[in-house]
């Protein structure tokens, strides 16, 4: 079986158990993401209300109507995830600036839980929107004839990518990898105006597009894929049926990120892992054993000094 194929007939059979999924599926032509698209603009003066309107209206379309995979998805398997756009600037000739917020989730095994996968700030978009165009984006040629509007597309199609892996890294032992792939592809193909686009080169800082994804293929952090995996499917996904063993799982994924960490400190992936994740690991060691609890604070504290005060009031 295909290695992508693999990763959605997991995904496939927990959403709806073995049995359902025997009886009920049919191959559609369904999209993978049921993405909620917010905009902020109260910053911004001289601009209609329609063309933000239109742009949320745009970008939920690109997002939501779009194929991404060779995958058919059914209804009740798209991919939970929000992008709000704070806009911050206008520079007039339709230039925008955002701060991109992308947040996803993906669904526990019995329970109507959606446990956070990807949370993180893009501090600095910049792009190109007209009213009544449509948003194109073409993966043989991203930057397009206007690399200020293709910035746009390049850089929503490159936090799909991004959710697409980590999302298949969570049901199929490094299942996120060829979405990986397509993300870096966007990165070193991506659209360039050395006035407004930023993110795209490891010179532009340490915490952008460049480095997640590069991170996220990087050799020498391979483990986060297993780390990803053990912490969903050996993990969460069992929490019902064995909460000790789920629990044990959990620890032991932890204490791999631990050991990623003293080869390879205060990496990219890390931090948004934590970030993602603090306020459901204290919540999920809060009723655990005390072994269990001695064992997470001493990793987590560790882990996320950050959140040091959470993990102490939760598991001490």
């Amino acid at each position: 079986m295909p290695h992508e194929l693999k990763y959605h007939f997991a995904r496939m059979c927990l959403l709806f158990g073995s049995f359902f999924f025997s009886m009920l599926y049919i191959p559609v032509q369904a999209q993978e993401l049921q993405a909620q698209v917010s905009v902020i603009h109260d910053r911004i003066k001289g601009v209609d209300d329609a063309t933000f309107q239109r742009f949320q209206a745009d970008v939920t379309s690109f997002l939501n109507q779009r194929k991404w995979t060779n995958d058919s998805y059914l209804p009740y398997e798209r991919i939970q995830c929000n992008f709000v756009f704070n806009f911050t600037q206008y520079s007039g000739d339709n230039i925008f600036v955002v701060q991109l917020t992308v947040q996803s989730s993906r669904p526990v095994y019995h329970t109507d839980y959606q446990s956070p996968v990807f949370n993180y700030l893009d501090q600095n978009v910049s792009f190109r929107y007209i009213i009544n165009q449509p948003l194109e984006f073409n993966e043989n040629r991203i930057s397009g004839n206007d690399a200020l509007q293709a910035n746009l597309t390049a850089v929503l199609a490159y936090y799909v990518y991004i959710i697409l892996g980590l999302d298949a890294d969570s049901f199929s032992p490094r299942g996120g990898v060829p979405y990986f792939q397509k993300a870096q592809y966007i990165v070193n193909n991506a659209p360039e105006d050395s006035r407004y686009i930023s993110g795209w080169k490891p010179f532009e800082g340490n915490r952008n597009r460049y480095w997640l994804v590069d991170n996220l293929l990087n050799t020498r952090l391979q483990a986060f894929h297993s780390v990803m995996y053990q912490y969903y499917r050996l993990g969460l996904d069992r929490m019902y049926d064995d909460p000790n063993n789920a629990r044990m799982s959990i620890l032991n994924s932890l204490s791999s990120l631990y050991s990623m960490n003293q080869d390879n400190p205060n990496t990219m992936i890390l931090q948004l892992f934590m970030l993602a994740k603090a306020d459901e690991l204290a919540n999920l060691f809060s009723d655990a054993p005390l072994n269990y609890k001695q064992r997470a604070l001493q990793i987590l504290t560790q882990l996320d000094p950050e959140h040091t005060s959470l993990y102490t009031q939760k598991l001490q």
